[in-house]
Order: structure tokens, then C-alpha cells, then sequence
């Protein structure tokens, strides 16, 4: 670390632990704002209309109080960035320091805002408090909801800039992103293959160690992946969600589906090596190679 950056840093700290104080009357103003507006909210129906007036009357001159202040803007030392408001400038200089106050209960994760906490909490109690207007799902953060009504309104702002695909969330387009270049930076500890994606390697680790997480809740058995142990419940439910679109029959699983399709469109994808002849299934190739080609050589 060079003497620039040590000297930024040691700033940045002082200049929070002086502000930290101030932050706190902030949130502490903005808990009694929100909480002065919830109950306005509650029972604006009951308030009189002259009191209303009034009401609106002094927010009006306190909007304009406002206005009438001169623009301040708070800048970052430590990087470029820029802030209207005192409290966010503060809020982010928490992002260099590292410093995290807001302590989760039940693990050992820590926030730099109350906010995150909050959210986080939420994956712990189940507790959901945003639910989507057009339909009964619940949601345990705002911006979950939020990417949620997009599945609605068909809004995809995410655009890849190589083709045409555009994607509900920033997550999906990084990860389409991938496609185009090639890149694979999750590499296996026990060889030599690499993954494109974290959880593409995670999948790949159950083969090196056996592990199957997935359990069967009708007859306990496990598996090492998340759409085999699917497959599995469709034989206690006789669920057939496969479906030929060339006749009437269904399966239980993808693969059978695709092997039938087969006799449909002629498909042969698996051929000979030695005399050209195609099969249908690998297990026609295989049973071919044995019984002809191995007995010729005998």
C-alpha cells in the first residue's frame, strides 16, 4: 500500500468517526419522519379537511425552505464519487472503511446499513411483507418485488450490447455475457475442467464427492442434483410432464421423451465407427460394437 492510499484511508477514517454522531441524528430524524408519516398515512381518512389544509399549507413552506437553500454537493476523498445529502456521503464512506454496525441476530453477518439488515432478517424469520398487486406471491425485500413485477409488465432493461437478448435482471445479463466471451473463471480443485459459472461448478464438485443434498421427502432417498430428485417425484405423483407433440404420449422423463421423438423425425445420432451403421439410442451402438464388430475380432 503506497503512502497516497494510507493517507486517503486514514482521512476517510477520521473523517467518519467525526461524522458517525452526525449520522446517527440523521437516521435517527429520518426513523421519526417515516414514523410521522406512517401515521399520517393511517389516519388521514379521520383527520378534517381543514386540518388537512393546514397541514398541507406548512409542508408546502417547508418544501420551499428548502429550495431556497443552496445546493451542496459532498464528495468521496477516496474516489469520485459524488452526494446531494450528507448521510448517503456518510454511508459510503463506510464502504472503505469496512466498518459494519448492524449485527444480524441468528449468524455472524454484519451491515453497513439498517436498512440491509432488515432485509437480511428476513431470510431468517420467512417474514415476507411485500406482496405483488397482480398476484398473491410475497416477497422478504422491495427490490425482489420489483424484480418481480417485471415478469408482468414484460419490462426487460437489461441489454446485451453483442446481440438482441435482454433480461429481466443485471444478474442474468452478466451471466448471459459469458456466452460471448468465452470466459470461464470457477475452475474444479480435483481436474481440469472450468465453469463459466459458480453454480456450474458447484454441480460439477457432487461428482468428485458423492455428495447428494437432495432428499426425497416420500421416500428418503438422495441425489447429488436439483432436477433428478424432480424426476424422482414425478414417479411417487405419476406426474408425465413430458409431452410428444407428434402424439399422444407423455413421460416421465426428458430424456425418454427425446429418445421417442426419435421414431418420430428418424433421428440416428449415434453411428459406428467401423461400418457407418446409425442408432437411435447409445445403447443400440454399444449393444451393436459387442455382439458384431468385438466377436469379429475374436
Amino acid at each position: 500500500m503506497n503512502v497516497k492510499t494510507e493517507t486517503s484511508e486514514s482521512f476517510a477514517r477520521e473523517t467518519f468517526q467525526q461524522s458517525k454522531d452526525e449520522l446517527v441524528e440523521v437516521e435517527v430524524e429520518e426513523e421519526i419522519e417515516i414514523k410521522e408519516e406512517n401515521v399520517y398515512n393511517q389516519h388521514d381518512q379521520m383527520i378534517h379537511k381543514h386540518e388537512i389544509d393546514v397541514y398541507e399549507k406548512l409542508m408546502d413552506i417547508k418544501h420551499k425552505s428548502y429550495i431556497s437553500k443552496p445546493h451542496i454537493t459532498y464528495q468521496c476523498c477516496n474516489c469520485d464519487k459524488t452526494f446531494s445529502h450528507k448521510r448517503n456521503h456518510l454511508r459510503h464512506l463506510r464502504t472503505h472503511i469496512g466498518d459494519k454496525p448492524y449485527q444480524c441476530t441468528y449468524c455472524e453477518k454484519a451491515f453497513s446499513r439498517n436498512c440491509h439488515l432488515i432485509r437480511h432478517m428476513n431470510m431468517h424469520t420467512g417474514d415476507k411483507p411485500y406482496q405483488c398487486s397482480n398476484c398473491e406471491k410475497v416477497f422478504t425485500s422491495n427490490s425482489n418485488l420489483m424484480n418481480h413485477l417485471r415478469s408482468h409488465t414484460g419490462d426487460r432493461p437489461y441489454q446485451c450490447s453483442h446481440c438482441e437478448k435482454a433480461f429481466l435482471l443485471n444478474s442474468h445479463l452478466k451471466s448471459h455475457l459469458k456466452t460471448h466471451t468465452g470466459e470461464k473463471p470457477y475452475q474444479c480443485s480435483h481436474c481440469d475442467k472450468t465453469f463459466p459459472h459458480k453454480c456450474n461448478l458447484t454441480s460439477h464438485l457432487r461428482r468428485h464427492t458423492g455428495e447428494k443434498p437432495y432428499q426425497c421427502y416420500h421416500c428418503n432417498k438422495n441425489f447429488s442434483y436439483h432436477n433428478d430428485l424432480i424426476d424422482h417425484l414425478r414417479q411417487h405423483t405419476g406426474e408425465k410432464a413430458y409431452q410428444c407433440n407428434h402424439c399422444e404420449k407423455a413421460f416421465l422423463r426428458k430424456y425418454v421423451l427425446i429418445t421417442h421423438m426419435r421414431t418420430h423425425t428418424g433421428e440416428k445420432p449415434y453411428q459406428c465407427c467401423k461400418c457407418g451403421k446409425a442408432f437411435k439410442q447409445k445403447s443400440n451402438l454399444v449393444y451393436h460394437m459387442r455382439e458384431i464388430h468385438n466377436r469379429e475380432n475374436q
